[in-house]
């Protein structure tokens, strides 16, 4: 295993007026915006790589604000994290900061986000979430949740629910978190998906691992995201896929 291949790309859908998801790949952030095409970056596999999806929280305001402080905060920290204690940390200092960012600003109280993402290592990649964001392990046995859904059971007769029970920020006074944090052996060719509920609620998973098999890295992105445009794209959608390559 040589290198890791990240695909991504974010859209604000055919329903919202504007984009609340964030993105980070290692040192590379995508806030608040569109991009056009599928992107792909790749990385020398040995160094810690964090990829992780932020969804701004709606019904409240600043959803892209809070987004956009946890994915910089991912970003910057990312270089030293090391272990699962020290993702749960810097998830913890990511809602320190969602928090800190509302004092004397009345217009960001309740602010909040998930956050779902990877952590590649040299011997392990760990899987992290705060929330209904998610990440999928795309294997040879088929397509796998490996993130823990913070939310209610839905309700009978649906397969998806809005509501959270647990996020970055959220409220007015400041609640703490307990991150969903999995630790996995990376091996060749394996591929995780890190996305936010605006792929998932509308293409159920059945129809997401169809296309994982039959499409890699950019085609695989762009098809994913055409699915949920073609169920009504009713959310923001953003996405990575993370292939380990050699």
């Amino acid at each position: 295993m040589t290198y890791i291949a990240v695909t991504a790309l974010s859209h604000v859908g055919l329903v919202r007026e504007h984009n609340e998801d964030s993105l980070v790949i290692g040192p590379w952030t995508l806030c608040g915006t569109v991009t056009q095409n599928p992107q792909t970056l790749v990385f020398p596999f040995g160094r810690p790589l964090v990829v992780a999806v932020a969804d701004g929280l709606g019904g409240q305001p600043a959803g892209e604000v809070a987004s956009e402080l946890v994915v910089r905060q991912l970003s910057s920290l990312g270089p030293s994290l090391d272990c699962a204690e020290a993702v749960g940390d810097a998830l913890d200092l990511c809602n320190d900061a969602v928090y800190a960012a509302t004092d004397g600003r009345p217009d960001l109280t309740a602010m909040g986000t998930t956050v779902a993402g990877t952590l590649v290592l040299a011997e392990s990649l760990l899987a992290f979430n705060v929330g209904d964001s998610k990440v999928f392990h795309a294997g040879r046995d088929g397509l796998r949740q490996v993130s823990v859904d913070d939310s209610p059971p839905p309700a009978p007769g649906h397969r998806t629910t809005s509501a959270v029970t647990q996020v970055l920020g959220g409220s007015r006074g400041r609640t703490a978190i307990t991150p969903h944090i999995g630790t996995f052996t990376p091996a060749e060719g394996d591929r995780y998906l890190v996305c936010s509920d605006g792929l998932t609620d509308p293409v159920p998973d059945e129809a997401i691992e169809e296309l994982l098999q039959l499409h890699d890295d950019g085609r695989a992105a762009f098809e994913l995201w055409k699915a949920a445009i073609d169920a009504g794209g009713p959310d923001n959608i953003t996405l990575a896929l993370v292939r380990i390559g050699s």
